[in-house]
């Protein structure tokens, strides 16, 4: 198909960064506008940038001029969908005015995820509440559509939990996060506070875990999206890791599995409609499994599949709540935000646009 033009905002950013690394050479997408703050605004994007990924620069985004990251400055013609990479407090009125403006908003951002007719999606969960888009066009009177995905601790939690809960029902979790420094940004800890220790504490980010999973494992019905009912309860940890989010987590089921083999043939064997249709982001397996108690680690494992698989491990039953346990690493840049982001565009359009 002939590639389609996107938009990235906040391009100068950490997120944004991997959004552009991420799109090189996108058989779909071609990156042809990019946004930033007023002081970035009128110059080549590598004059303003300080890329700080190990992989180059793509040339076909350095000599991009870096526009005012407002809706003004932004013409429909010019890209049809914008991933947007801004800050949670930067993102709601920008990402309402571009959707009202006709665009197709693909948010990395946290403002509008609770949002009752916002989709939250991760492509091989819950891609039904695409069906959202429709009933959020006739709410808000737009003809654009904004479709978030979610935190990055809670899509490797929700895409992990999402073959139990099929097969034998969640009550409830409780989840401890050990997240990357990356989640909190370039400038987000400085290197005093984390260095030989632990931080026990990240803002906000327990009720993400909390609520975002419940409304990922619901379900759509009659033009809305029912919550899950299972309780959830987090602790949410920075640790001195640059990339890869660990989680351990403790599932009371509804139904408990005959053996731990049998549960680890049901991470396994999981795949959704992503792989189905072969999307070109997604994993060929969403979850790989590994056997060494000492795995999985995000070291060796965050980058498993691009970056887009999660790998589970430690799996074993929980003799307190009633179901089992275990580790899981993701890529909190990759799966976690970025890709998470594309895979939901690539889900649109084979859904709304081929």
């Amino acid at each position: 198909m002939e590639k389609i033009n996107v938009g990235v905002l906040g391009a100068t950013g950490m997120v944004g960064q991997r959004f552009i690394a991420f799109l090189e050479n996108h058989p779909y997408f071609k990156i042809t506008m990019l946004t930033a703050s007023q002081r970035s605004a009128g110059r080549k994007y590598r004059e303003v940038c300080d890329w700080a990924l190990e992989s180059p620069m793509p040339e076909n985004v350095a000599d991009l001029i870096v526009r005012n990251t407002e809706i003004e400055k932004i013409k429909k013609n010019d890209v049809n969908i914008i991933f947007s990479a801004l800050p949670g407090d930067l993102a709601g009125e920008i990402e309402i005015k571009c959707a009202e403006e006709g665009f197709i908003v693909c948010s990395n951002a946290s403002a509008h995820r609770m949002d009752a007719d916002v989709p939250l999606v991760i492509g091989e969960v819950n891609p039904e509440h695409l069906k959202m888009i429709e009933i959020q066009k006739k709410n808000r009177g737009w003809n654009g559509a904004i479709i978030t995905n979610p935190n990055c601790s809670v899509i490797q939690l929700a895409l992990s939990l999402k073959p139990l809960d099929d097969v034998y029902g969640i009550e409830k979790i409780i989840v401890s996060t050990m997240q990357a420094l990356s989640g909190a940004g370039r400038s987000g800890v400085s290197s005093f506070d984390i260095l030989d220790n632990v931080i026990p504490y990240i803002g906000g980010e327990e009720k993400k875990i909390e609520t975002e999973a419940q409304k990922i494992l619901g379900t759509f019905s009659d033009g809305k999206i029912e919550n899950h009912l299972m309780a959830v309860s987090s602790s949410a940890n920075r640790v001195n890791v640059l990339d890869g989010h660990t989680e351990c987590i403790f599932c009371k089921l509804k139904k408990q599995p005959q053996s731990i083999d049998e549960a680890k043939k049901v991470f396994k064997n999981f795949k959704a409609l992503p792989q189905e249709i072969g999307l070109y982001s997604a994993p060929k397996n969403p979850i790989v499994i590994v056997e060494d108690n000492s795995r999985p680690q995000p070291r060796y494992d965050r980058g498993r599949q691009n970056g887009m698989a999660v790998t589970v491990g430690r799996i074993r039953f929980d003799n307190v709540l009633g179901g089992i346990k275990y580790a899981c690493v993701g890529h909190n840049a990759i799966r976690g935000a970025v890709g998470a982001s594309v895979l939901n565009a690539e889900l649109y359009l084979e859904r709304y646009v081929k």
